[in-house]
């Protein structure tokens, strides 16, 4: 990286004594003005107009302006419904925040960070990170923050998306790409009586640093990904806590520690040794397929680890049984803590079992009739994974709703294009999850596809392409099939991973990540019905195109 890039470990410092992460020195402010192209202006009441339109600030909006920057793309926009870019490592900043993936592979490829301060990065330095990469690769002039999407309406006369924002903003644009991502919406659970709660209650999500812990007494329900990383940071400082267990998830040891100041100095003299420390995470992750997907038999030995890090943490074999699984490891999301158990063991800290019955003014009251005394309550109950937009937001072909052309379960072709919305592209879409990798290997392959479409696109004037119905079902049946011998499908857990209303896993890829980027190298014209560029005043149809092959041309 630049020499600037040394900036960012200052900077991290100065947010975490501020609990925030903020630019760069040096850098434009978040809510600067900056020069702005011609004609790429909002006006309220007039309708602007660009040719791609992308929705999100994280890791996909932001890698999606990059490489079209890169690639001389200039006529694009961001829109960004916050103050700030960042997507997740924006929203999410409860204590104790951060990634759970190595900090050499959880970065683009194209703009490596030789001054992680760790193995595994907090989350002021991913944001820190990403602000950085927004002004190294020149996207504050395409940014427009507090730009809320209301609606996405395909517009088929005019061969166009048309954008409603919720401060009465339009847009035209002949391309969407969605980086919205399925980890946006908090999931609030459905406990009779929540919303009669009288104390502090909040999603970790929406972490309120302003209340103050200390001397509370705090329910926390949840035990996720959020949790595990929170609930030891809050612990030593409340009066007492409960945590609300509905399943144990496994738990593996953290290999997690600082990157010396001679690594750092390595990597940034020499930066071939970074790209081969990245290399070899890569393929370390990457063996975790076999025993997800290939041979679900071959967790049994991963289960032994995790079984010896909890015998070693938690002594008292009471609590011991209460935090063991009685799944196969791998089913659900498999998390990484080393000061996790050790906070369930404080004698201030309590794991409860028995179900919520319902909530009152002042405490939680179980189904045997108990009643738990609470200042505080924190949602760790996660997100909606398989349902992250509501109604109303993306419609496409024939006033056709997203959710409901996702009625029996969220699925795409590639996990990129959904038939009936032309021009479409989901970053971060169905079946593009992870759980043995980073995920900005799948955006980066996914951003590469939306380049090659519109390669296409320009070479062959195409005004729009729809991918068609039988290649996406096709692919998806794929899909499914091979997710029926995974470990999400036969580890005997009920997860987040499956959709409740159709059973199927429409959140994972069952599969290397090499294999999704070679599934994703090249745009298929022929899997597509295409539209030429036409005059305003001509009606749209569709161009022939040779019949695609059957069904599930890529395979997984």
């Amino acid at each position: 990286m630049t020499s600037s890039n040394v900036t960012i470990n200052g900077v991290v410092d100065e947010c975490r004594s501020a609990g925030i992460a903020c630019a760069p020195t040096g850098t434009h402010l978040m809510n600067a003005p900056v020069d702005l192209p011609a004609g790429l202006g909002l006006e309220i009441g007039a309708e602007a107009a660009c040719d791609i339109a992308i929705i999100g600030s994280g890791f996909a909006g932001l890698g999606m302006g990059i490489r079209l920057k890169q690639s001389g793309e200039e006529d694009f926009l961001i829109f960004e419904k916050a103050d700030a870019v960042g997507g997740t490592w924006r929203d999410n900043h409860y204590p104790g925040c951060a990634c759970d993936v190595q900090s050499h592979l959880y970065s683009f490829s194209f703009a490596p960070n030789p001054d992680w301060s760790r193995m595994f990065s907090a989350q002021p330095e991913i944001r820190a990170y990403m602000e950085h990469c927004t002004d190294r690769f020149g996207l504050r002039p395409h940014l427009r923050l507090g730009h809320e999407l209301r609606q996405a309406t395909w517009d088929a006369p005019a061969g166009c998306w048309r954008l409603r924002m919720a401060d009465g903003r339009r847009v035209r644009a002949r391309v969407l790409v969605s980086g919205m991502g399925g980890l946006s919406r908090p999931a609030i659970p459905d406990i009779p009586g929540l919303d009669t709660f009288a104390g502090a209650m909040f999603h970790s999500q929406q972490w309120r640093h302003d209340y103050r812990l200390a001397g509370q007494r705090v329910a926390v329900i949840g035990t996720g990904a959020s949790a595990i990383q929170f609930v030891p940071q809050i612990a030593p400082v409340v009066d007492h806590l409960d945590l609300y267990q509905r399943t144990p998830p496994w738990i593996m040891p953290k290999p997690d520690r600082p990157i010396s100041a001679p690594e750092r100095w390595m990597f940034r003299h020499l930066p071939f040794t970074q790209k081969l420390v990245r290399t070899g995470l890569y393929w370390m992750l990457e063996s975790r397929v076999l025993g997800f997907v290939k041979h679900p038999g071959l967790m049994k030995a991963v289960e032994g680890i995790a079984r010896r890090h909890l015998v070693r943490q938690v002594p008292d074999p009471a609590l011991r049984a209460t935090l063991t699984p009685d799944y196969t490891i791998g089913c659900k999301r498999v998390l990484i803590s080393n000061d996790y158990y050790p906070a369930l063991s404080r004698p201030n800290v309590e794991v409860v079992t028995t179900g919520i019955d319902h909530v009152e003014a002042d405490a939680i009251v179980m189904r045997d009739g108990t009643r738990r005394e609470a200042d505080c309550i924190i949602l760790g109950t996660g997100f909606h994974a398989t349902d992250p937009l509501p109604r109303g937001v993306i419609v496409g072909r024939d006033g056709l709703d997203l959710l409901d052309a996702w009625r029996d379960g969220a699925q795409a072709y590639l996990g990129t294009t959904v038939a009936g919305f032309p021009n479409l592209f989901l970053i971060v879409g169905p079946n593009t999850g992870l759980g043995h990798s980073s995920m900005v290997l799948m955006i980066e392959s996914q951003v590469n596809y939306v380049l090659d479409a519109l390669r296409h696109m320009r070479r062959e004037r195409l005004q729009a392409v729809d991918v068609r119905p039988p290649v996406q079902a096709a692919f998806n049946r794929g899909i499914q099939q091979k997710l029926g011998h995974a470990i999400w499908s036969e580890g005997g857990c009920a997860s987040w991973y499956i959709d409740p209303r159709s059973g199927k896993n429409t959140t994972l890829w069952p599969g290397f990540t090499w294999q999704f980027r070679r599934a994703t190298q090249h745009f298929r014209l022929a899997d597509y019905e295409r539209w030429p560029v036409r005059h305003p005043a001509e009606a749209p149809q569709p161009a022939e195109a040779p019949q695609p092959e059957a069904a599930g041309a890529v395979s997984a």
